[in-house]
């Protein structure tokens, strides 16, 4: 009996199992995956994440007002990574000013430099921008380089010095720029990492806790699970935005400082969830086989319990970094988040609704949030498929 045919034919039948590859893996995790890879539009938006994200993590060698490698008489140099006084150069300040024109003219002239795509870091203030004319000013925020005219770029302040002759001659603010001058872009692949960054340690760190205290509640039952249960429901109800301004009252946010404040709330998400499959397992009969045989509890919740209850916590583990990602997102637009400057999809959106004229900035940003919370939906998506018993033992 020809079975491919078959396979190909009915849309019902799970797909085939995939080789063997570098890892070896039990033939339920191989069905597994392929249902992952099923979900076409899940499996590619992982590769889409995996790949916005890892350039996210090189943003240096994308955006930077440094050069990433330089050669000066004779010398080489890579100031992306190392702090060279002004004075190496001739000039007199401590640190280097790398897109000063004498700077940039004086190593130029006694060798080269190799810039990145993006010649602004997420806190450069671009000071080459169009003023207008008196009957129509532009300054900052301004808009991106290409929907400048050259007539308005020769506007720029030193443009005569320069001898700038249009839009060409400058340094192109693709996205824009905000009201201080710095440029949107550098600041949305920065902006990108630090809430990629900070979703997956929060839910990581939520994950360990919430699935700690579920398994407890879960496995002991009883006045265990009730006490931790009215435990739960008073702490959740407790006003985590007012804590947030309370705390920012007297403490300066920081990355970490917010971290563990919605640490503190973050992690009752999962325990609902893990609690139901330790309290459906804990009598099944392999949980009483192991308890004859002498195995503590803890060897019990995690060698044999664990496992079986890991399917439903990790369709759930892409929705809470989603939710990470949206609570930092939306205490950066109203104002408590990250410190004042730092590279924030909030602090777009928040520059966005302040500047209306400037559409650019309300726009970048949203389409930036929106796209990666759809990757992440999708992929969750795909992940709940693939872990979804009838599909895997079908």
């Amino acid at each position: 009996m020809d079975t491919t045919a078959e396979t190909t034919t009915r849309p019902d039948l799970a797909p085939a199992l995939p080789k063997d590859g570098w890892i070896a893996l039990s033939p339920i995790n191989r069905r597994r995956l392929a249902n992952f890879r099923a979900n076409k539009r899940g499996y590619w938006s992982l590769w889409i994440f995996i790949v916005l994200f890892a350039l996210s993590l090189v943003a240096e060698l994308i955006a930077n007002d440094r050069p990433i490698l330089m050669s000066y008489k004779g010398e080489l140099l890579s100031p992306i990574i190392f702090d060279y006084p002004e004075e190496k150069f001739g000039g007199f300040l401590a640190q280097t000013d790398y897109r000063d024109p004498t700077i940039a003219d004086e190593i130029n002239k006694n060798g080269w430099m190799i810039w990145p795509p993006v010649r602004f870091s997420y806190n450069t203030r671009n000071l080459d921008l169009p003023q207008g004319t008196e009957d129509k000013k532009l300054g900052a925020p301004a808009a991106p380089t290409w929907m400048l005219t050259d007539e308005q770029c020769r506007t720029v302040r030193n443009g005569a010095e320069r001898k700038i002759t249009g839009c060409r001659d400058l340094e192109w603010n693709w996205f824009g720029t905000d009201d201080q001058g710095r440029d949107v872009l550098s600041r949305l692949i920065y902006g990108f990492r630090i809430s990629v960054l900070f979703g997956l340690i929060l839910a990581l760190f939520s994950s360990i806790v919430g699935i700690a205290a579920g398994a407890v509640q879960g496995y002991f039952g009883g006045w265990t699970d009730l006490i931790f249960q009215r435990f739960i429901e008073i702490w959740s109800s407790l006003p985590h935005l007012y804590l947030l301004i309370i705390v920012s009252s007297f403490v300066v946010p920081s990355f970490f400082i917010l971290l563990g404040i919605l640490l503190l709330f973050s992690w009752v998400s999962l325990v609902h969830v893990v609690r139901a499959e330790f309290l459906r397992a804990r009598n099944f009969e392999y949980v009483n086989a192991a308890r004859a045989l002498g195995l503590s509890n803890a060897k019990i919740m995690y060698r044999h319990i664990l496992p079986n209850a890991m399917v439903a916590t990790l369709t759930f583990l892409p929705f809470v970094l989603n939710s990470s990602i949206t609570t930092l997102t939306s205490l950066d637009f109203l104002g408590f988040g990250l410190p004042p400057g730092s590279p924030s999809l909030g602090e777009v959106l928040l520059q966005g609704k302040s500047h209306l004229q400037a559409p650019w900035l309300g726009l970048t940003g949203f389409a930036v949030i929106a796209l990666m919370l759809s990757l992440l939906i999708f992929i969750g998506e795909a992940v709940r498929d693939a872990f979804d018993p009838r599909k895997t033992f079908a």
